[in-house]
């Protein structure tokens, strides 16, 4: 990739990252109930997430579940419907009040490969991710060159942007946080995010495939 392109795909994959979306609200969600270190890891499923959407648009399975009305139907239910199991699951956390607390580990620790997972599932299973990357990689592609070494390039930056940018959702969602005082603001804080998620479902639920 020349660097001219590559770098117009920087500057590209920075608005993709800061864009607001499931995984920035997945992000913050984990700040919220686990602090930076252990929440980061959800960070980590979402970069994973992307490069299974990227080897899916990459080997053309992108463009059949852009072609195909039930192959997009089918991912697309699947991740409205996981979307709004996270949003119901985060509405009805329980509250503990966090006033006084050290450190930012929650007081029942959940286990970092689940984190990976679920963030896995929050950008992996989004048919809107899969078009959005049909409509955006091809531009920056030179199909005269070898394609895998072009994808590996474009993983890798959008990587790059979405550890950095999601690190400060999940910081911020942290540092709130630590401002907590009572169980009360616990429960409301948490289902104002099972509330985003609820309404990002309901984005997708209004996504269509493009004629």
């Amino acid at each position: 990739m020349d660097i001219s392109v590559w770098i117009a795909f920087f500057a590209a994959s920075w608005a993709i990252s800061l864009s607001p979306g499931a995984g920035a609200v997945a992000a913050m969600s984990a700040g919220l109930a686990h602090g930076f270190k252990r929440g980061y890891f959800m960070t980590l499923g979402l970069v994973l997430g992307i490069w299974t959407q990227i080897v899916v648009v990459g080997v053309g399975l992108g463009a059949l579940i852009a072609a195909s009305s039930l192959a997009f139907a089918v991912v697309k239910w699947v991740g409205v419907a996981y979307l709004l199991w996270l949003g119901i699951k985060q509405w009805r956390a329980p509250a503990q009040a966090l006033a006084g607390e050290p450190t930012d580990a929650p007081a029942q620790p959940v286990a970092r490969h689940k984190l990976v997972l679920k963030g896995w599932m929050v950008n992996a299973v989004n048919p809107k991710g899969t078009v959005f990357l049909l409509a955006v990689v091809p531009q920056f592609l030179d199909l005269a060159r070898p394609l895998g070494g072009q994808y590996l390039v474009i993983g890798a930056t959008l990587a790059f942007t979405d550890l950095v940018v999601m690190a400060g959702y999940t910081v911020l969602a942290a540092r709130v946080l630590r401002l907590l005082r009572s169980e009360r603001q616990v429960k409301a804080l948490n289902r104002v995010f099972g509330s985003l998620f609820v309404f990002v479902a309901m984005l997708l639920a209004t996504f269509k495939r493009a004629a």
